[in-house]
């Protein structure tokens, strides 16, 4: 009777947190930073890392968590956005937050939110309630570090109320159009996170965004280390289980470590993390632990593979037209010609043309769908460039589990299923296919 009686809070809980609008992202810190004066300012109860940039930003913090914890310190991560729980996004020691505590957190946090809004005549959103909630778990555990991932942008993003002793730079590209219409504005937006006397980790070296990041860097009087310059990788091969990388860290020493995730995009995912450790711990790493963290990483919806009647499906939350040429890449370093079949579903804010070209060339055909968004593109919309662009339509699914399906049997037992174009069509996928909360 207390189980369901806790599903019962559960369920009802997220369904009013989901009421607040997870599709918008209202830029300005007011109301968060209103959250965190009336909360006692939690945010300040821990020290920090601050990861930005436009792709890889959840697996480098798993990574960086993974290091950590290694080193013995404990830690609280906080990711964007989920694939089948909200618990996902926020983690102690890598493990999801626990429903006792997530409602323990959404109660405590109730008040704070309604005076908030009384005060500012405005609504705490989706993504400030949920920052406001990790700085109060994160904060209420203990915890010795934060691993802070910004949920868009990061300058007006609700997590820059954390001044993070080190802030992590993916590279950056073009994404959502809010941020900008150039690199060089999205990369302003990202430069934001860093905090004054910070150390900055950057994967950049392209003149645009490297500019942008050098002047904001100058104007925090913080430190600057580059990838493939300060800290980078130098080598890889390909193993059964991911990857064995040659790491070039900080202190100039190389660390080898097998990587049980695929494609070169996270050996440099892998090469910014240690970098990030090593700033922030400012000491030397002992390999072995090294070792032991990267070996156990798990990065549940990035090159994820799974099985249906005996097909492998492949998983990947590519949702730009950066990552979408990255996936491209890793399928042909990882299965060669093998005949593809994409399950297809994107956001309305995305440049689905390009997504479609690129992602369409490395594909025999495509069965497109919408996940369970609102911001998700209508499976006519997905058909009409898809037929516009030239990429074959193997059929249509409003639900994911049956384009899952539908695709598996178009593939055969010789081929294979991709499903891409957003996190939340791979969380969709991942559902349907039985994939645990990890």
């Amino acid at each position: 009777m207390a189980v369901n009686t806790t599903i019962t809070r559960y369920e009802h809980a997220i369904n009013e947190l989901f009421n607040r609008r997870p599709e918008i992202m209202l830029p300005g810190l007011r109301r968060i930073e209103a959250l965190c004066y009336s909360m006692g300012e939690p945010q300040r109860a821990f020290d920090a890392i601050h990861l930005t940039g436009t792709n890889g930003k959840t697996t480098t913090a798993r990574m960086i968590t993974a290091l950590l914890v290694a080193t013995g310190e404990r830690v609280g991560t906080y990711t964007s956005p989920h694939l089948q729980d909200v618990r996902e996004r926020f983690r102690i020691d890598g493990a999801p937050l626990a429903v006792d505590e997530l409602l323990a957190g959404l109660d405590a946090l109730g008040p704070h939110i309604e005076r908030v809004e009384q005060a500012t005549g405005e609504m705490v959103t989706f993504f400030e309630a949920s920052t406001a909630l990790c700085l109060w778990a994160f904060a209420r555990a203990r915890i010795d570090t934060g691993v802070i991932e910004v949920g868009m942008g990061g300058r007006w993003d609700a997590t820059n109320v954390v001044e993070g002793r080190v802030a992590v730079i993916g590279r950056v590209t073009l994404d959502h159009p809010q941020l900008g219409a150039t690199v060089g504005e999205v990369a302003w937006e990202k430069a934001g996170i860093i905090s004054d006397g910070a150390t900055v980790i950057s994967a950049n070296n392209d003149p645009a965004p490297s500019r942008v990041i050098e002047e904001e860097v100058g104007r925090r009087n913080a430190t600057l280390r580059v990838l493939d310059h300060d800290f980078g990788v130098t080598g890889r091969t390909l193993t059964p289980n991911g990857q064995r990388v040659a790491l070039r860290g900080l202190d100039r020493r190389v660390y080898t470590v097998d990587l049980p995730l695929h494609g070169a995009h996270q050996a440099a995912n892998a090469a910014c993390a240690l970098a990030a450790v090593q700033a922030y711990r400012d000491e030397p790493l002992d390999p072995s632990a090294v070792r032991a963290a990267f070996a156990g990483v798990r990065s549940p919806g990035r090159l994820e593979l799974f099985t249906s009647d005996g097909v492998p499906v492949l998983l990947d939350g590519a949702h730009n037209p950066a990552a979408a040429t990255t996936l491209a890449r890793s399928l042909q370093e990882l299965h060669g010609n093998r005949r593809r079949v994409l399950v297809l579903g994107i956001m309305t804010d995305k440049d689905i043309a390009a997504m479609v070209q690129i992602l369409g060339a490395a594909a025999d055909e495509v069965v497109v769908t919408t996940p369970d968004c609102p911001r998700a593109a209508t499976t006519k919309q997905l058909r009409d460039i898809c037929v516009a662009e030239g990429v074959p339509v193997a059929g249509v699914a409003e639900d994911v589990g049956d384009a899952v399906r539908m695709a598996t049997r178009r593939a055969g037992r010789h081929g294979m299923v991709v499903v891409t174009g957003s996190l939340y069509t791979v969380g969709d996928a991942r559902a349907a296919l039985g994939g645990e909360l990890t």
